[in-house]
C-alpha cells in the first residue's frame, strides 16, 4: 500500500510526517519506522511523526526517534507538525495539540514562523559539573570551554548511557557562553544516537539551566 508522507525541518532538525487520522501506519512496527528514517536506505530523518485525531485538542502528535521507538517530546517536531496541520487546513494561525507530555499551544506568525509553548519545568537539578532537567524530554546540560573541539558523539554517548541515566538515557547538551545572553549549543540526541543540527527541548533546557546557574539574567 502506498502511503503519502511529507518531509519537514525545523532549524535543521528533520522529520518524516504522515497524516494518520485514518490509521495507515502500524505504530508498533519499530523496524519499519527505523528503516524509513535511515539516511542511506530509507527517506532519512531525525524523527518520525504521526498526526492523529484528538478528542480534546486540534490534533495529537505521536513522535518516534529515528531508532523506531516512540519517544518523549520534540520541540522542533512540534513546530513542524503545527505547520503541517496548517497545510492540511486543520488550523489557521493558532493551535492546541496533545503530545506525550501534555497539551501545547502554538502560533504561526510573520513569515510562517511557528512559535511553540513548552511545558512547565518543575525543577532544575544543579550539580558540580552539569545540570539536569526535563523539558518534555530529559536533558543533561554541561558547560565547556571550546564547543568546536568537543567530540559530541563520543562524549555524548558516554554520558547518555552512563550513570545515573543508564538504560533510560538522556539527551546531552554541550554549552559555551558567548555573551551575557548568548550561548552556543551542540546536542547529542538519544534515539538518534548522534549529534543533530538542533534540538528544541534541548535549547529550552539550556536557557533554563543557564539562568538557574546564574550565568544569565
Amino acid at each position: 500500500m502506498a502511503i503519502s508522507f511529507y518531509k519537514y525541518q525545523g532549524t535543521g532538525n528533520d522529520f518524516i510526517i504522515i497524516d494518520n487520522r485514518q490509521p495507515v501506519v502500524d505504530k508498533n512496527d519499530t523496524n519499519r519506522i527505523r528503516q524509513l528514517c535511515d539516511r542511506r536506505f530509507g527517506i532519512g530523518a531525525d524523527g518520525f511523526i504521526l498526526l492523529e485525531n484528538d478528542d480534546f485538542s486540534d490534533f495529537k502528535m505521536v513522535y518516534f526517534n529515528s531508532d523506531g521507538n516512540e519517544s518523549s517530546m520534540c520541540g522542533n517536531g512540534g513546530r513542524c507538525i503545527v505547520a503541517f496541520a496548517n497545510h492540511l487546513g486543520l488550523i489557521k494561525d493558532e493551535a492546541d495539540f496533545n503530545a506525550i507530555d501534555g497539551l501545547h499551544k502554538a502560533k504561526i506568525g510573520k513569515n510562517e514562523l511557528v512559535s511553540l509553548q513548552m511545558g512547565n519545568v518543575d525543577k532544575v537539578e544543579i550539580y558540580k559539573n552539569h545540570c539536569f532537567l526535563d523539558t518534555g524530554s530529559p536533558h543533561h546540560v554541561e558547560v565547556v570551554n571550546d564547543i568546536n573541539k568537543v567530540d559530541v558523539k563520543t562524549l555524548g554517548a558516554a554520558i547518555r548511557f552512563g550513570e545515573p541515566y543508564n538504560d533510560e538515557g538522556t539527551n546531552v547538551n554541550f554549552v559555551q557562553l558567548k555573551s551575557d545572553n548568548t550561548f552556543a549549543v551542540r546536542t547529542y540526541e538519544r534515539g538518534v544516537e548522534a549529534e543533530t543540527y538542533s534540538c528544541g527541548t534541548g535549547v529550552t533546557a539550556v536557557a533554563l539551566a543557564m539562568h538557574a546557574n546564574n550565568k544569565t539574567k
